[in-house]
C-alpha cells in the first residue's frame, strides 16, 4: 500500500489526481472528437429516431430512454483506458510509489472520468431549452432525469473501471465492460423479464428488477426522486470502486 502524504488530506490528494486525469482528456482532439459523437448520436436519438417533435408531448422522453443504450458503447470507451493503459505501460508501478494511498488513485481517475462524462451529458442542455421553447415542459421531471442520466453515469464508469484494472489489454476491457454494463441493464428490461416470467416466481422477478440500474434509472426519469432510487448508484459505485481499490492492490506487480 503506498504511504499517505503528511502534508497533504484526503480530498487534496484525490484532487491533485483528478485534476491530472482531467486534464488528460483535453491534451489530444480525442476528446472533442468524443463530444461530437456523443452529441451527435444524442440528437439523432432523441430528434429523428425518437421522434421528438412528432410526438407533441413536451418532455425529454426519447433523449433519457436512449441514453443508457447509447451509454452503453461509450462509456467504456472512457473507463478502459483508466488502468488497463497504466498497467500496459508499466506507470502504474510509478503511480503506487507515490505519496498516495490507492484509493486516492482509484477515487481521482474515476471522478475525471465521470466529470467528462458530465460535460458530455450538460452539453446536452440545449435539447431542453428547445423543449421549453416549444412548449411548456415538467422542468422538476427533466432536473430528475438528468440526476438519473448523470448517476448511471457514474455507475456504469465504476463498473468499467473495475474492469480496466483487471487487464492490460484496452480492447478487451472495453468488451467486457460493455458485456457487464449490458446484463445489468438487460435485468431491467420488460422484454427480458417476460422471458423469465414464463419459467420463475414473481420473487425471482421482482428481485431480478431490483438489481437493475435501468428499473431504478427509469424510476428517476419518471421525475420521482426515491432514496432507494439514488442510493442503488450511489452504493454500487462505492463497491465497484472497493473492489476497483483490491484489484489494484492485488495486481501491482503484475
Amino acid at each position: 500500500m503506498s504511504v499517505q502524504s503528511p502534508t497533504l488530506g484526503r480530498c487534496g490528494r484525490v484532487y491533485i489526481v483528478f485534476r491530472r486525469e482531467f486534464r488528460s482528456y483535453f491534451a489530444t482532439p480525442l476528446a472533442a472528437v468524443f463530444l461530437v459523437i456523443f452529441l451527435f448520436l444524442a440528437g439523432l436519438f432523441t430528434f429523428n429516431i425518437g421522434s421528438l417533435y412528432e410526438r407533441g408531448q413536451a418532455d425529454l422522453r426519447p433523449f433519457f430512454q436512449f441514453v443508457p443504450w447509447l451509454f452503453l458503447l461509450i462509456l467504456p470507451a472512457i473507463s478502459m483506458r483508466l488502468w488497463a493503459e497504466e498497467r500496459r505501460t508499466g506507470t502504474i508501478e510509478l503511480l503506487v510509489t507515490l505519496p498516495f494511498a490507492l484509493s486516492d488513485l482509484v477515487l481521482g481517475k474515476f471522478f475525471a472520468a465521470w466529470a467528462f462524462a458530465v460535460v458530455a451529458i450538460l452539453l446536452t442542455i440545449p435539447f431542453w431549452f428547445t423543449l421549453a421553447w416549444l412548449g411548456d415542459p415538467d422542468h422538476g421531471a427533466l432536473c430528475t432525469g438528468y440526476l438519473a442520466t448523470i448517476l448511471l453515469a457514474g455507475f456504469m464508469l465504476s463498473i468499467g473501471a473495475l474492469i480496466s484494472a483487471w487487464t492490460k489489454n484496452q480492447v478487451i476491457a472495453f468488451v467486457l465492460s460493455v458485456a457487464v454494463s449490458f446484463i445489468i441493464l438487460l435485468l431491467g428490461y420488460p422484454a427480458a423479464l417476460d422471458v423469465v416470467r414464463a419459467f420463475a416466481p414473481s420473487g425471482v422477478i421482482e428481485s431480478l428488477a431490483s438489481t437493475s440500474a435501468l428499473t431504478h434509472f427509469d424510476a428517476l426519469m419518471r421525475g420521482v426522486v426515491d432514496l432507494r432510487d439514488v442510493l442503488y448508484f450511489v452504493l454500487g459505485m462505492a463497491v465497484f470502486l472497493w473492489l476497483n481499490t483490491a484489484v489494484i492492490d492485488w495486481k501491482k506487480s503484475d
